[in-house]
């Protein structure tokens, strides 16, 4: 570790997704009285009370997750006396390494009475979340007195939190954050290993009519009966999203040119054909496929220029970039 980060004003420490300590800077080993090799490789709990631990897990842990970070959190460490230091508590998740590692910085807090009232906050949402159902009592209980045993089922917790951050809840499709990670992979695999893929950007035609003549729970309806026949159509290597509103977006893997538009098409013409009752629902798409010059956002932008194409031009057609630029 650098000697600027080792002994900075505040104490650092990072963490794997499962907890354990990768690595700890000398500022905080100083503010909780331990030595390096005390923490190093171990879980970040080992230094925590049984509440704190609680806390950690209830709070820490799933809004890390969900957002990818947490901001001024007040919080309490166990230093080699067990006595509480009490601290304000930041941290950000990241891809490092090929790896989420969680990056925390901590200060310690010096008004206490403040540190004190936030503890009672947070020990009266915990009673709420005690009175909330009987299985959550117990279940909480039992991680009172039953940690070890419990640790497992709170890292599958985590997952299930982890899954429901990726998917768009209305439609059950991967959501925008998904599909932007899934974008970044994408373009380093082109990069590297000359990969091609394609993308695709579709909008519901005259969805707003929809929604104004039948109401939002009919247009929420088409959106989910729109995305489950997406998922048919689409290939098992491919990607299909959820991007906001009514508008959908699809990563095609190893798809050029000619085959994008060959798959947006079918799409469209799918969609076009299906039986969706007393409402009429087409699609308009754009299409973009990856060149040596792109970024994620340009590749974006082309197929969304294509989209905006397809509109202008009647609806209900699919436009690739390629063919604007050729114009």
């Amino acid at each position: 570790m650098d000697i600027q980060l080792d002994t900075a004003p505040c104490g650092y420490f990072s963490i794997s997704d499962s907890g354990v300590i990768m690595s700890v800077n000398q500022t905080l080993l100083d503010m909780i009285g331990r030595e390096r090799d005390e923490l190093m490789g171990k879980h970040i709990e080992s230094v925590m009370s049984v509440t704190n631990k609680v806390f950690f897990h209830t709070y820490f842990y799933p809004y890390i997750q969900l957002y990818g970070h947490v901001d001024e959190m007040y919080f309490s460490f166990r230093n080699r006396e067990q006595e509480d230091v009490p601290v304000l508590l930041n941290g950000v998740r990241q891809m490092r390494d090929g790896q989420h590692i969680v990056d925390c910085v901590v200060v310690i807090m010096r008004k206490r009475i403040e540190h004190e009232k936030d503890i009672l906050n947070t020990k009266t949402k915990l009673q709420e979340l005690y009175q909330a159902t009987q299985e959550a009592n117990q279940e909480l209980e039992r991680l009172h007195e039953e940690y070890k045993i419990k640790e497992q089922a709170l890292i599958k917790v985590n997952e299930q939190l982890e899954l429901m951050a990726s998917t768009d809840l209305l439609t059950g499709l991967k959501n925008r954050r998904f599909f932007q990670e899934k974008m970044a992979h994408h373009l380093s695999l082109y990069h590297e290993e000359q990969r091609e893929f394609s993308l695709l950007v579709m909008d519901i035609d005259h969805f707003k009519s929809i929604n104004d003549t039948y109401g939002h729970p009919i247009g929420d309806l088409v959106l989910g009966n729109l995305a489950t026949l997406l998922l048919s159509i689409s290939r098992e290597v491919d990607v299909v999203a959820r991007y906001g509103g009514e508008e959908f977006v699809i990563i095609l893997a190893n798809c050029g040119e000619e085959q994008a538009i060959s798959i947006a098409e079918r799409y469209r013409s799918q969609v076009a054909s299906a039986d969706w009752g007393e409402y009429h629902v087409t699609v308009s798409i754009g299409a973009a496929t990856i060149s040596a010059a792109d970024t994620e956002l340009s590749v974006f932008q082309k197929a969304d220029d294509a989209l905006y194409a397809s509109k202008t031009g009647g609806r209900n057609r699919v436009t690739h970039a390629a063919s604007l630029v050729r114009r």
